[in-house]
């Protein structure tokens, strides 16, 4: 009866450590959700960053007299500067965008045109350095929109690609006034593609029978573990071919005079190439563009930052521990199209 006892203490001793270690858990996710997460705009001058750079390099070369020279100079250069407006100024805006296949970055950008469109005005110039090599059609879809809210606001709008701006990168790219390309960068792309991996047969040989239930006649042309019928497929194939169109049809409205019959073929150049067939207007990297304004214009790098609450990370975690268990989710996959 004793030994029963201990046993039951423990048991109980056990619980309540458990529980506490399960409520302090709690505590700290409710702390964490009232908190709510933080998203915020950050800006960095880049003129002042160039400026710097220089007036270092300058004190560690200069002579002793040269040196106080030059802080005197600088000294007097800020006290005028803080006496002199420059609302007037024409200002640079520069927004980056790393694109994934998912084109996931354009959650931020949206927030980045919004911020920069509340203060900047036709005399400004919004220069978006864009890499990416291409991904979903709706994702990039929705980007190449964002960057056509400034084109409305009649900012000029210039996109600078250093590496690669191809796909669904260039579908963004096309919608500005002035497209910079390094050298060596990768442009074009313009197709359109999509990877069905199909397990029927598979199923059939193993003797295990998949169902599938649909309204619409072609609600569901082609799917992963169905059968893939030739009225199914061709139906698929046309869809392609209407993106593809749509994906023409929206590069020629911005690049007029290039040969879109010659371009859109799904092949990439690199610059070089490609100014000569009219995807880019110049050969040039951002870094020497920016540099030049900053001679005589204020360039202000604006970047949206959202941090995630605790709560937020581990709904996502167990969010996309389901993604991967899920077949849901694989079937939606199949018949996505990237750009």
């Amino acid at each position: 009866m004793d030994a029963l006892q201990h046993i039951g203490v423990f048991a109980a001793q056990t619980f309540m450590v458990v529980f506490a270690i399960i409520a302090i858990i709690l505590v700290i996710a409710m702390v964490a959700t009232k908190a709510g997460h933080k998203s915020e705009i950050h800006v960095e001058l880049l003129h002042k960053r160039y400026k710097n750079f220089r007036n270092l390099l300058k004190s560690h070369t200069l002579t002793k007299n040269e040196r106080k020279e030059l802080k005197k100079k600088l000294k007097e250069e800020k006290k005028s500067l803080e006496t002199k407006s420059r609302d007037h100024e024409k200002k640079i805006y520069v927004i980056d965008f790393e694109g994934d296949i998912k084109a996931s970055a354009v959650t931020n950008l949206r927030e980045e045109v919004t911020a920069v469109l509340t203060i900047a005005t036709p005399q400004d110039e919004v220069v978006v350095r864009v890499e990416s090599p291409g991904g979903v059609v709706h994702g990039y879809g929705l980007a190449a929109s964002q960057l056509l809210r400034v084109r409305e606001k009649n900012i000029p709008l210039t996109v600078c690609v250093d590496k690669v701006a191809a796909s669904g990168g260039y579908l963004m790219s096309c919608t500005a006034n002035k497209i910079l390309c390094a050298p060596f960068a990768i442009v074009g792309s313009i197709g359109v593609v999509a990877q069905v991996p199909n397990l029927h047969r598979v199923l059939k040989k193993h003797d295990v029978e998949y169902k599938e239930y649909t309204a619409g006649e072609y609600k569901r042309t082609v799917s992963l573990l169905g059968e893939i019928t030739p009225k199914g497929e061709e139906k698929f194939k046309e869809q392609l071919e209407d993106t593809h169109i749509l994906f023409k049809n929206f590069v020629h409205k911005f690049r007029p005079n290039m040969n879109i019959a010659e371009v859109a073929t799904g092949e990439y150049w690199y610059g070089e190439q490609a100014i000569t067939k009219g995807l880019v207007d110049e050969i040039r990297t951002s870094d020497d563009y920016l540099l030049g304004l900053s001679e005589k214009h204020q360039i202000v790098k604006v970047k949206f930052e959202h941090h995630e609450s605790l709560s937020e990370k581990l709904t996502g975690i167990i969010g996309k521990a389901f993604k991967k268990g899920s077949l849901s989710i694989l079937e939606e996959l199949e018949t996505r199209r990237f750009l």
